[in-house]
């Protein structure tokens, strides 16, 4: 019998409190963190590092005993296996070139020996996670991935790798068959190193209309469900479409993730409603309510566990924790929740 909190609530259980962890734990809010940082040298060297990145993973798991340790990385490596060269421009954030706004996909010389760096962390974070931690592997959604992979960098409105989808939905789709593709490799290799749970992130779903949505979203991300579990049955995966909104509904219903993350903007009583039954949702504090601290604080963990109460829930962030917030913020969240 499953005894670990995190997989209990996946497979449908509600527990009180409920599990905790929160997107981002291993970052710059931390100084053992930025202690680490500093030695691997660039953000880049620190994911392709193993003993710094599984040290990272493990470090917020020592400090707090959250629930769930998610292994450090980031969602370019995929674009980088592809064949792009990837960098981390200071101060500015990734870049990636070629820019596939205007090259083709057969320019690329594929590279997935890149990934093995990733997949070694996530051998060393196993050996070391105690036991009743979750380990939760990753990987960015293909329309995420693909609007880095044409704009050659982020961008505000997603507008190039848009307007790309519309006007050659061909070439466009070409090129999210080939992240689908990387992706399954990638996170079924995560699986054979040790991950118990996959969370596929899609940060930009929300500047899509809906029959895009469908088309981008939900279908590249129903093929890596279906991959997964074909290898692995009922193997947990976590969505998370940032941005989606009332599309949520249908992201839920037709990918066939066994939960679904909520953004902060999301109201967790029309989640609760609208969701299907008994389906495990993930979130949605508001990262500037735990800057904030204190009372606020407080009133946003207590709405959100009201308003889900009685349904599978991870508590979580609606997006990632902020560089700025005090550690003693966290402890308080903590606290708050575990009584």
């Amino acid at each position: 019998m499953e005894t670990k909190p995190l997989l209990r609530v996946l497979a449908g259980e509600r527990l009180d409190p409920p599990p905790v962890w929160l997107m981002r734990q291993a970052g710059r809010y931390l100084g053992e963190y930025r202690e680490v940082r500093a030695r691997a040298g660039s953000f880049l060297d620190l994911c392709y590092t193993p003993d710094l990145a599984a040290e990272v993973t493990l470090q917020p798991i020592r400090r707090f005993g959250f629930d769930a340790a998610i292994l450090f990385s980031d969602i370019l490596v995929v674009p980088h296996a592809l064949g792009q060269t990837l960098w981390f421009a200071e101060g500015e954030g990734p870049r990636l070139a070629p820019r596939m706004a205007e090259t083709a996909l057969e320019a690329l010389t594929p590279a997935p020996e890149r990934l093995e760096p990733v997949l070694e962390t996530v051998r060393q974070v196993k050996a070391a996670l105690p036991p009743e931690v979750t380990f939760i592997g990753f990987a960015g959604a293909p329309w995420t991935v693909a609007t880095y992979m044409v704009e050659g960098r982020g961008s505000r409105d997603q507008a190039t790798a848009r307007s790309m989808a519309y006007q050659e939905p061909e070439r466009f789709g070409q090129l999210i068959d080939a992240i689908v593709d990387q992706t399954i490799s990638y996170l079924l290799g995560q699986i054979a190193a040790g991950v118990e749970v996959v969370q596929i992130f899609d940060s930009w779903s929300g500047t899509l209309s809906p029959e895009q949505f469908r088309a981008w979203v939900i279908a590249p991300t129903r093929r890596i469900v279906d991959a997964i579990r074909e290898k692995h049955p009922g193997f947990p995966v976590i969505g998370f479409p940032k941005g989606a909104g009332a599309k949520l509904v249908e992201y839920a219903r037709e990918t066939g993730v066994s939960a679904v993350g909520l953004d902060e903007t999301v109201d967790p009583a029309w989640a609760n409603a609208a969701l299907p039954k008994g389906l495990p949702v993930q979130g949605n504090l508001d990262p500037l309510a735990l800057r904030a601290g204190g009372a606020a604080l407080d009133r946003a963990v207590d709405a959100i566990r009201e308003a889900l109460d009685g349904r599978p829930h991870i508590f979580n962030l609606g997006h990632g924790i902020l560089p700025d917030v005090p550690v003693a913020h966290v402890e308080q969240l903590l606290s708050r929740l575990r009584g």
